[in-house]
């Protein structure tokens, strides 16, 4: 039998041999390199095909401040229907996003059910554009039938008011990652922008937050924490946990907004995933410190002349001093760059999208401004040599992996109570 097999073996291989020999320069005219346009047809069509998370978009909040009709085409904002589909994104996590000042004044969870019922209305006034999904199963049921999908992800845990028990409220009413803080320390953990360091990581309660929620099934989210708190919720969660819309530090050295090289390799470790923002004060680290300096200086002349953000005359003066000191946007090859250097670290399992779409103003960068644009980033994705199966990866299969494992866990906690 042996003899039978090397001769067919080898047959074929002088076949080959021949073939080689005799057609190779007729093979080479057949298997050219794909065209431009080749690659933006393909980019286009994997955007269509493949399920695209995003879990990082501020539609509530902007409404808030200027309400649109989104499901047509709108004139502001990186967010529409249209534009959505025509981006091919499935899963947009909408951010029910609570700014610190309610840490000071109160309200915090009243204006997050407030933020809920918006997105909830979404659903109720265009039901053949939005549906709200709370599971993995609803996402591969969903998908792909026409209407974006709209989960839920609270950015900063204040409206949980010191509660455990408004973790379930919250996690009934659909909200499936918690960014634990934001912009300062709260009840549960320091901020990343904050100078001060009032819990050194963690606060007793937060430690409570993080137990409660691998128990309930809401991903922890480490954006905008602190490195000491990152680093104490990895010793604690029993379930991987996410990056929502943060960066690699690597290219913006000492910003601990974004993630730094050990803290990726930790997080791969507990199999997470980092959501890449596509903010250029992100992205590129010239932009972030020239960007900086305008904001202070911005705050400075409003404060001396007893104007607020929003009046007429700082609006003007706003716009005048960006036309006297323009700063030149990150490329999506900068978002490309920030996904290599994951994948180069701890592999293409652990990286995908965040973009901060309608959180980060006009600092978006060329290529990569708003939800139509996914096509973009696939086709830089497919220049560099990534293959479909890395890409629909990136795309939105590594967080719904690192989902269904969070959804394992709370099934597990539960049945052990």
């Amino acid at each position: 039998m042996r003899s039978i097999v090397s001769r067919v073996a080898w047959a074929l291989f002088i076949a080959c041999g021949v073939l080689v020999g005799q057609q190779s320069v007729g093979m080479t005219s057949q298997t050219k390199a794909p065209t431009d346009a080749d690659l933006r047809a393909k980019a286009k069509k994997l955007a269509q095909e493949y399920i695209i998370v995003d879990t990082h978009i501020d539609v509530p909040y902007r409404l808030t401040n200027k309400w649109e009709d989104i499901s047509v085409r709108t004139q502001g904002g990186n967010f529409d229907y249209p534009r959505a589909r025509e981006g091919g994104l499935d899963v947009a996590f909408m951010s029910i996003y609570i700014p610190a000042s309610y840490q000071q004044t109160g309200g915090a969870k009243r204006f997050a059910d407030q933020l809920i019922d918006m997105v909830e209305k979404f659903t109720a006034d265009w039901p053949d554009k939005f549906a709200i999904v709370t599971s993995v199963a609803d996402v591969r049921a969903q998908a792909g039938k026409g209407k974006i999908l709209l989960a839920l992800g609270m950015e900063n845990g204040a409206p949980i008011e010191g509660k455990l028990e408004n973790l379930k409220h919250f996690y009934d009413r659909g909200i499936r990652y918690i960014t634990l803080t934001h912009s300062k320390n709260n009840h549960i953990c320091d901020s990343s922008y904050d100078q001060e360091r009032k819990w050194h990581g963690l606060s007793p309660f937060g430690k409570k937050v993080v137990a409660e929620m691998n128990r309930l099934g809401i991903m922890i989210d480490v954006s905008h924490i602190s490195d000491e708190a990152f680093y104490q919720v990895m010793k604690l969660t029993r379930a991987p946990v996410i990056a929502s819309h943060s960066s690699c530090r690597y290219f913006t050295p000492g910003w601990e907004r974004n993630m730094s090289d050990e803290m990726i390799k930790l997080l791969a470790a507990k199999g997470g995933v980092i959501q890449i923002n596509f903010g250029s004060s992100f992205l590129n680290d010239e932009y972030r410190r020239k960007s900086e300096v305008a904001r202070k200086e911005i705050a400075q002349y409003l404060k001396a002349h007893h104007l607020k953000f929003g009046d007429p005359a700082a609006e003007a003066y706003i716009k005048k001093y960006q036309a006297e000191h323009p700063i030149t946007h990150a490329d999506i090859k900068e978002v490309v760059a920030h996904i290599d250097h994951v994948v180069q670290l701890v592999g293409v399992d652990h990286v995908g999208l965040g973009s901060d779409f309608d959180g980060v103003g006009d600092s978006l960068p060329t290529g990569l401004e708003d939800v139509s644009d996914y096509p973009n980033l696939i086709y830089e994705l497919l220049k560099k040599g990534y293959s479909d199966e890395d890409i629909k990866k990136i795309c939105g299969e590594n967080l719904l992996r690192v989902w269904s494992e969070v959804e394992r866990v709370a099934r597990k906690l539960q049945a052990t109570e």
